[in-house]
């Protein structure tokens, strides 16, 4: 008994310490991340929705998925935040193709996780961007092809949700939205970082690097868009994860993968999407995600030596 209380304490101190560096390197990113989202939702929000409410009436065809994308990863809004806009916009005479690419993006990318993922490094960060913004531009294209003649959503029964944000002084404003920033991610942020911890403790790195490293980049890619549908909680929680991922031997192919199925599939995205989509084009919106992430996985893997 006295050996097993030994080696428990051992482990202890050594996860400890594991957690510690891990927290250390990663814990400012976390924070910059949390305080330019903060920035970007209570002063700059209505901005970038007001601005894709603009583009509604531009005769671009379906070339407007572009800037829609590039909007959707701008806000700042969650799904369950972003569908009830999009409400708006449909509602107003929003194209269904521009409506998807702008939530597509939306769901996988907003300003707080770029600078969040600033801390994958520039390349990580690079490719997390623009897979992310061709993978907005590619579901509005494929709704422009597949139901150019009928609708594709339904919102029916969503509104607008009221502002949190609604103080007078713009300092408190922002304070506000910081710690409701800080309380929504800050558990995840610090389950992330265990992981993380738990990974440099338990998983040896060259086996690591067997299995999702360039020298099984196929089955290597395949492994990481499927793990993660079930892990991926919030970006917070995850960016520890494949930091300590990519340092272990994770090829920046199977990286990419897991950093799009991810946000794409995280169950209350999905919950909410099912709602808009129905079942039919719901099950397409998951083959096309776990496609996409395959596909991108493997051009990622061949460009990127």
């Amino acid at each position: 008994m006295n050996e097993v209380i030994k080696i428990i304490q051992r482990e202890s101190v050594y996860i400890s310490y594991y957690f510690m560096v891990q927290f250390r390197q990663i814990a400012g990113y976390w924070i910059l991340g949390m305080f330019i989202g903060s920035l970007v939702s209570v002063f700059a929000k209505d901005a970038i929705h007001g601005a894709f409410d603009r583009i509604r009436n531009k005769k671009w065809g379906v070339w407007g998925v572009i800037p829609a994308s590039l909007l959707g990863i701008a806000s700042p809004l969650c799904m369950y935040g972003t569908i009830p806009i999009a409400a708006s916009f449909s509602r107003h005479g929003m194209r269904d193709d521009w409506l998807a690419a702008f939530m597509m993006s939306s769901v996988l990318l907003n300003p707080q996780l770029v600078m969040y993922s600033t801390a994958l490094g520039v390349m990580a960060l690079a490719i997390r961007v623009i897979s992310c913004t061709v993978c907005g531009i590619a579901a509005g294209l494929i709704v422009y092809v597949f139901y150019k003649k009928k609708a594709f959503f339904n919102f029916d029964g969503f509104e607008p949700r009221a502002s949190h944000d609604t103080h007078p002084n713009p300092v408190l404003r922002f304070l506000f939205n910081l710690g409701r920033n800080m309380k929504a991610t800050g558990l995840y942020f610090l389950v992330g970082v265990l992981l993380s911890a738990l990974f440099q403790r338990y998983v040896p790195a060259d086996r690591f690097a067997e299995l999702f490293g360039k020298s099984n980049e196929g089955f290597g890619v395949l492994m990481a868009a499927t793990i993660g549908v079930p892990l991926y909680a919030c970006g917070g929680g995850t960016i520890p994860l494949i930091r300590e991922w990519l340092a272990m031997g994770m090829s920046m192919g199977s990286a990419s993968a897991f950093m799009i199925t991810g946000p794409a599939t995280k169950i209350t995205n999905l919950g909410a999407l099912k709602i808009v989509l129905g079942v039919k084009r719901f099950v397409l919106y998951i083959a096309f995600v776990m496609v996409f992430s395959l596909v991108t996985g493997l051009v990622v893997n061949l460009v990127v030596k």
